[in-house]
């Protein structure tokens, strides 16, 4: 990915779509009015999650994503747009194709397992 620098623009440029794009307002609308927490939890998560230091987990434990997410409405419209807004954050933060590709499988998969409506 390119280390912890890399992962930070992702989860910036991730946020700032979701604040400014309206094919992004379901998800949006999920997330409370300040988006500071959110940002600095998906960095320390997706950190650990590719390879590098385990913030997340360091602070919270194991990050049991599913019983965590379940207080929120979380169906395939949310799932879906959670996935486009990362694949274009990604596209725009220059993240390798190939790993692009990779790294949308894996987030299909986890978005999937999320779903609870």
């Amino acid at each position: 990915m390119g280390g912890e620098t890399r992962v930070q623009a992702l989860v910036e440029r991730f946020y700032d779509l979701m604040d400014l794009e309206p094919a992004y307002t379901a998800l949006r609308a999920a997330h409370g009015p300040d988006l500071a927490n959110a940002r600095q939890r998906l960095f320390w998560f997706l950190c650990g999650w590719l390879g590098g230091p385990q913030h997340y987990t360091d602070r919270f434990g194991h990050p049991m994503l599913r019983a965590r997410h379940m207080p929120f409405s979380i169906g395939i419209r949310e799932r879906d747009e959670w996935l486009a807004c990362m694949d274009q954050a990604m596209g725009e933060t220059g993240v390798p194709e190939a790993l692009r590709e990779r790294l949308k499988t894996s987030f299909f998969q986890t978005g999937d397992w999320m779903r609870n409506k």
